[in-house]
């Protein structure tokens, strides 16, 4: 009791924490539905691919912010001023150009995997190690100024406590944006999972609903770093939807499922972090994992505890 009214407590006296656990919350529910779609189609890798190569969108969206915001905005300002009146143009800034690092990157990769004999993995491998690799250098090269403070760590790791009412709403927007698009287009993004050949013969554009997952998988990943950063982004698209396949076989369950336990992963995972004063992030990734190891042993169907309980009775 002592621990809840202590939450409590914080989350009424301190506005960071309340914004830090609705975000957490956004996109856990974001990540465990639309990671549905990315394991079953196998695309785990180019999730981690859309996460590392966002880099060097964000280094351009700084420099745009600089060059154009200071043109229009900082016209006759000068000195702290300036940054004051740019300050709240970063995220947006940060945002797009994430979101078109993301989707040249998703783009370059499928037309190597559709035109040159090059391995799949390979390819993505090939693209993203590229891009992140320009993204530091670019982020090491703006650091050399000392008015610049971008912070790789918190690119990489997240930094949730930090988490501004524009991010807020670029993350609420994007996450209702995601789920309702995939509400409207579950028929055709099942049909394309399961029998892609079945899709063509039915004249729906397996190539157009390929991108369009891709598409919604750059803003979920570019809305997530806030929170969880790059590193830790694709643990949340994939954990909760392995976790789900091992409790349904039927996909429309699955997706609640993992929303679900995406959900009570950020929920958690945030709610711990407070009590015991650590990183949010990669604690709602462990939490997430010991859902999955939850299922793992304890699935009514899947379970490999269950199964020799089964296998017990049975011999006996």
């Amino acid at each position: 009791m002592e621990n809840i009214q202590y939450l409590i407590e914080i989350y009424q006296s301190q506005i960071w924490a309340s914004r830090a656990l609705l975000a957490a919350i956004m996109v856990g529910i974001m990540c465990g539905v639309l990671g549905c779609f990315i394991v079953l189609r196998n695309m785990s890798l180019i999730g981690d691919a859309l996460a590392h190569a966002v880099l060097p969108g964000v280094v351009f969206a700084y420099i745009a912010v600089q060059l154009i915001g200071g043109y229009f905005l900082c016209s006759g300002i000068v000195g702290e001023d300036c940054r004051d009146v740019l300050k709240p143009w970063y995220p947006f800034g940060f945002f797009i150009g994430s979101i078109l690092a993301a989707l040249l990157t998703s783009v370059i990769i499928t037309w190597i995997q559709r035109n040159v004999r090059t391995e799949n993995d390979a390819a993505i491998g090939i693209v993203f190690t590229t891009m992140f690799a320009l993204g530091v250098i670019g982020i090491s090269e703006l650091s050399k100024n000392q008015s610049v403070h971008l912070d790789l760590k918190d690119m990489l790791f997240g930094n949730i406590l930090g988490v501004s009412n524009s991010d807020l709403w670029i993350t609420s927007i994007v996450a209702l944006g995601i789920i309702s698009s995939i509400f409207i287009f579950y028929k055709q993004l099942l049909i394309t999972t399961f029998q892609e050949e079945v899709a063509k013969t039915m004249g729906i554009k397996t190539h157009l609903i390929h991108y369009y997952l891709m598409l919604i998988l750059s803003f979920a990943v570019v809305a997530s770093l806030r929170t969880v950063g790059v590193i830790l982004v694709v643990a949340m698209l994939i954990i909760p939807a392995a976790t789900s396949l091992l409790l349904s076989d039927k996909l429309n369950k699955v997706i609640i499922i993992s929303g679900i336990i995406g959900f009570l992963a950020s929920f958690i995972g945030m709610n711990l972090a407070i009590l015991f004063d650590t990183t949010p992030g990669p604690l709602i990734v462990v939490v997430a994992t010991t859902f999955y190891f939850l299922a793992v042993f304890l699935s009514p169907k899947k379970g490999l505890l269950i199964q020799q309980i089964r296998q017990r009775k049975l011999s006996t």
